[in-house]
């Protein structure tokens, strides 16, 4: 008799038992509502169970094709067996004694690593913390610490975080900003290049060229001087600002800008980092090398972890000036050195090439589906941007929403970003067979919201 374990390991497709949502989802949805803050962004009624590589299964015993992945963080997939293993085995042995105060031989060993796959021929060193918007915060004090500068340059659309200091960084829902004020002072907010609904009315063409202008010759000219600017801190690839991405010529141009004021440029890959678009981070597409880079998100496979990586000259603060207590973590630790591992013998190349092969497959729905303005994407760091009007690029919010929705009720988890955008960020073990199922199901949610809309 087949076991619950087997199926779920066997599965590559959704099987649906119950009505959505089932009646042991339906009864922990009502309690959460009693019990836990509002605040929290819920799309459509997934009460997780159970998961293996790119399944979960509900606590009704349904099974979803995961292209989510907990918000682009267990890259390796659900509970790959090796990361487990790596987790048990040191919480066998130590849990916590916080390397604030003492030494961890992994804190070095994941130090070294890091500082060997992060591009920049020279010494790096890493600050640990719990999330990634604890790895800005310790970016952006970093910078203000080692160019005794007050003032951030951060763009429209970016989202760094939700604490106090990345969120004053944050420009990407007014929602995550309204009613917190006042904010962390000394932050301007630049155009970011979109190409395709360009914030400063350039062609798509002369998008990247038209912002950067328009950091040089208005922010820089009249807002503030570029000698009290401690750092730019930018996505490479945008994530809940919409999966916005550049073009190569906007990154190269900001890290000439930020040489030639003395700026630092600070890269915020917590959600586009890992190995996500094929390369290890995203900003290696354009061939820059930022002074500071933030992580987290798929670093450590589902456990908690954020790292600031920064040359070796600049975090040369002294004892006491930034600490964490449970930045990482033993158990963090031993994740992230595997998934490490597991991305260097196969899944980054995994993720680059499933992402061609989903793109290819894309490359049409835009003259095929009438709500499909855009599609674009890297590895697995894809998005459909859903528009009413094609000529006039209107947004299609609400009908993005039920496409999220009618893909859970055939068993695809998808999650919007942006105000209309829709993104497709797997772990990164999928197979083209649960490409191919993800696709078809997305095809025929999109396709049943068009002819609701039509």
């Amino acid at each position: 008799m087949t076991t619950k374990t087997d199926t779920l390991l066997d599965a590559k497709r959704p099987l649906l038992k119950t009505p959505l949502p089932g009646p042991q989802a339906r009864r922990i949805v009502e309690l959460d509502q009693r019990h836990v803050s509002p605040s929290y962004t819920r799309s459509y009624p997934l009460v997780a169970r159970r998961g293996r590589g790119a399944m979960i299964e509900d606590v009704d015993g349904n099974l979803f094709l995961d292209f989510s992945a907990g918000i682009a963080v267990v890259a390796t997939g659900h509970c790959h067996p090796e990361v487990v293993a790596a987790i048990q085995q040191q919480a066998g042995e130590l849990l916590h004694m916080s390397g604030t105060d003492f030494y961890y031989e992994h804190l070095v060993t994941l130090a070294e690593k890091l500082e060997a796959i992060t591009p920049g021929n020279f010494p790096k060193r890493v600050f640990y913390a719990n999330s990634g918007t604890e790895a800005v915060e310790a970016a952006v004090k970093l910078a203000r610490y080692a160019t005794g500068r007050p003032y951030l340059i951060a763009f429209h659309g970016c989202f760094h975080g939700r604490t106090l200091g990345s969120l004053s960084l944050t420009a990407s829902k007014p929602v995550q900003r309204e009613r917190f004020a006042p904010l962390l002072p000394g932050v301007f907010h630049a155009p970011y290049s979109y190409p395709y609904r360009c914030p400063v009315g350039a062609p798509p063409e002369d998008c990247a060229r038209a912002c950067l202008r328009y950091l040089e010759e208005t922010i820089l000219r009249t807002s503030v001087p570029p000698s009290e600017v401690a750092a730019v801190i930018v996505e490479p690839v945008q994530g809940e600002g919409g999966y916005v991405f550049p073009p190569a010529e906007f990154l190269v141009g900001l890290e000439r800008i930020c040489r030639g004021h003395g700026m630092l440029l600070i890269a915020d890959e917590v959600q586009s980092g890992m190995g996500r678009t094929g390369k290890w981070w995203a900003f290696e597409h354009a061939g820059i090398t930022p002074d500071i880079l933030c992580v987290a998100k798929g670093i450590a496979s589902g456990m908690p972890l954020g790292i600031t990586i920064a040359a070796a000259e600049l975090m040369n603060w002294k004892p006491g000036a930034h600490a964490s207590t449970f930045g990482g973590n033993p158990v963090s630790i031993a994740a992230a050195q595997v998934t490490i591992r597991l991305l260097e013998n196969g899944l980054m190349e995994n993720a680059r090439r499933l992402g061609d092969y989903i793109l290819k497959r894309l490359a049409d729905w835009p003259q095929r589906h009438r709500l499909v303005g855009e599609v674009r994407g890297r590895g697995l760091m894809v998005a459909l941007e859903l528009v009413r009007d094609k000529k006039t690029k209107e947004r299609a919010s609400t009908e993005r929403d039920r496409v999220v929705e009618a893909a859970f009720e055939r068993g695809l988890l998808v999650l919007g970003c942006g105000p209309n955008t829709l993104r497709l960020m797997p772990p990164l073990v999928i197979d083209p067979e649960q490409a191919d199922c993800a696709l078809d199901i997305l095809e025929d949610a999109l396709t049943q919201v068009e002819k609701e809309v039509g």
